[in-house]
């Protein structure tokens, strides 16, 4: 933290100490533009730019929570073939399991803190788990993992260490959350809420499903 501190200006110190609570933090990353980038950006640098895909969204929000004296922990979300994956960064607050996220869909973002274990807080993300052909996607989780184990990358404050980081959150097992008879049945997202859950989207970032 004391390194990641030391590269704030103090215009950008007092910004982040308004970020006192999770529900703060989910409000600034509410008001930042989703990014389509092909790279990955750390905290400092989403401060900076005010922008990030999911991936920057979590891990900003954990270097956040991180400040508050929580731990910095990460939950992804899997899915199938046709979508991407999705970021969380986890909290426990008063024994319930919460969650903030930057994401190009408007269900995929906060949680309150009222899930009682992390598998409860990520399955209230199924129905909101959708591709842009109305699909339903997610299939499985891994995490949480807890970022400090990563702090000699200085994932709070340089790209550099990012690859690095992604692949190693990658050899994380993955826990099915349905079985294959379960993901065979689903039926389709209806189109109001399709329509919903994109209201905002930035259209390039969106994964192209084929045919």
């Amino acid at each position: 933290m004391n390194n990641f501190d030391s590269h704030l200006t103090p215009a950008e110190r007092k910004v982040l100490n308004r970020l006192d609570t999770p529900a703060r933090i989910q409000d600034w990353l509410n008001g930042i533009p989703y990014s389509d980038d092909a790279f990955y950006r750390c905290p400092l640098r989403v401060l900076r730019d005010r922008k990030g895909h999911c991936f920057d969204g979590a891990l900003f929000a954990a270097a956040a929570l991180r400040r508050l004296g929580f731990p910095p922990l990460i939950v992804e979300l899997i899915p199938n073939a046709r979508d991407d994956d999705h970021l969380l960064a986890v909290f426990k607050q008063r024994g319930g399991w919460g969650a903030i996220a930057q994401s190009n869909f408007s269900g995929l973002r906060y949680r309150e803190p009222i899930y009682r274990s992390v598998r409860e807080l990520v399955i209230s993300y199924f129905d909101d788990f959708f591709n842009a052909a109305g699909e339903k996607t997610l299939r499985g989780c891994r995490g949480p993992f807890n970022l400090s184990a990563f702090d000699r990358l200085d994932w709070m404050a340089s790209d550099a260490g990012l690859d690095a980081l992604a692949d190693g959150m990658d050899r994380y097992r993955v826990r099915a959350l349905l079985t294959p008879e379960m993901a065979a049945n689903l039926a389709p997202v209806d189109e109001r809420s399709l329509k919903a859950g994109l209201i905002g989207a930035n259209p390039d970032g969106l994964f192209k499903v084929g045919s």
